[in-house]
């Protein structure tokens, strides 16, 4: 228990240090890169520079997390403290318990954290505010098919759930039967309420005997059931940056829509099965360290644990990339190089559990 805490503890310490400046890092080089293209604003400058910090987070996080158990581990060997342990009893595992756990722990609350619309879409948020002076920018000439209609709005705000110059075309055995002409229409109480609707319908035959096309107006319509702002926005946008709760919604929705689900499904095994690399790959590179700097050239070491962690790092994140392009299944490029480093870190924890 005291060994667990002591290195614990300094884990977190190294672990919010380096955290804060990688973020800084980054936050602030953006800053320099993109201040003129800024409003004047400084309530704008602000909330940019939040949600540029909540996007650092995300995509640092696991640096911070590696680095800074190597950070650790370079104290405990040169303070000798280490070997002290060791010399107590303890063995590999127990030194190596509170790095899997701490890091564990860190990554189900950054798993949560993607259930916040501010965190998971933070880069979108602030791409918005720099070309647009606003966080979230309405979105133009969206067509899209859902069950039997195909459905046009000319602008959507998913904010103000609220789309303007409105088309609803309804099919009947693949035939054009009915088409609803609105200027605006309203989300709420999981419907699209449109106030004031013409609806043009054609009849089944067309003939001599027909009465011809109808025009007809209602006044309270209600259509397009559990078709959310936020699923419309991001789905047909092509947009990756789900939170947990858009994603779950979106794939129990479109799943009998004929609509590829594969980039909300990439997007899912993102925030839930990435992230886990994290404390497979602690587990890897521990054991690779020897137990007193006698064994241990410590600036070697750490270029080479720094650099194979950029590396590992950089591929997953570019196999999450060719997954929400649709280059490979995100399946092969997010779920399977996880296994893979979970699969060598179990070994490796099975073949170091006897007492050193």
């Amino acid at each position: 228990m005291l060994a667990f805490r002591y290195i614990s503890g300094h884990y977190l310490k190294y672990f919010f240090i380096i955290l804060t400046a990688l973020v800084l890092f980054l936050v602030g080089f953006d800053y320099m890169q993109n201040a003129e293209q800024l409003s004047k604003s400084a309530n704008l400058v602000l909330i940019y520079l939040v949600y540029r910090s909540f996007f650092a987070i995300d995509l640092l996080l696991p640096l911070a997390l590696i680095f800074s158990m190597i950070s650790t581990k370079i104290f405990l060997i040169r303070s000798n403290a280490l070997v002290s342990f060791y010399s107590l009893g303890y063995s590999r595992i127990d030194v190596l318990r509170p790095f899997v756990v701490v890091s564990t722990t860190v990554v189900v609350i950054f798993i949560f954290l993607h259930s916040l619309p501010t965190f998971s879409r933070a880069d979108e948020f602030s791409n918005n505010i720099r070309k647009n002076a606003e966080y979230l920018s309405p979105t133009r000439d969206l067509f899209f098919t859902y069950k039997d209609k195909y459905v046009y709005f000319s602008k959507l705000l998913p904010l103000q759930e609220r789309a303007e110059d409105i088309r609803i075309f309804a099919l009947k055995n693949n035939s054009l039967k009915e088409v609803i002409v609105a200027s605006s229409a309203s989300y709420r109480d999981d419907f699209w309420h449109i106030k004031q609707a013409d609806i043009i319908t054609k009849p089944d035959d067309i003939n001599f005997d027909s009465l011809g096309i109808k025009v007809s107006e209602n006044n309270d319509l209600k259509t397009l059931e559990g078709f959310r702002p936020k699923i419309l926005d991001q789905v047909y946008e092509g947009k990756v940056n789900f939170t947990i709760m858009d994603a779950l919604d979106a794939i129990f929705l479109l799943n009998n829509q004929n609509i590829d689900v594969s980039t909300i499904k990439g997007a899912l095994y993102k925030i839930f099965i990435y992230p886990f690399f994290i404390p497979s790959l602690i587990v890897i590179i521990f054991f690779f360290v020897p137990v007193s700097v006698r064994f241990l050239n410590v600036s070697i070491f750490s270029f080479v644990a720094i650099l194979a962690t950029l590396l590992i790092w950089g591929v997953l994140f570019m196999f999450i990339e060719l997954s929400n392009n649709k280059t490979i299944p995100s399946e092969a490029g997010v779920i399977a190089p996880v296994v893979v480093l979970f699969s060598i870190a179990l070994w490796q924890w099975r073949k170091f559990r006897t007492p050193t």
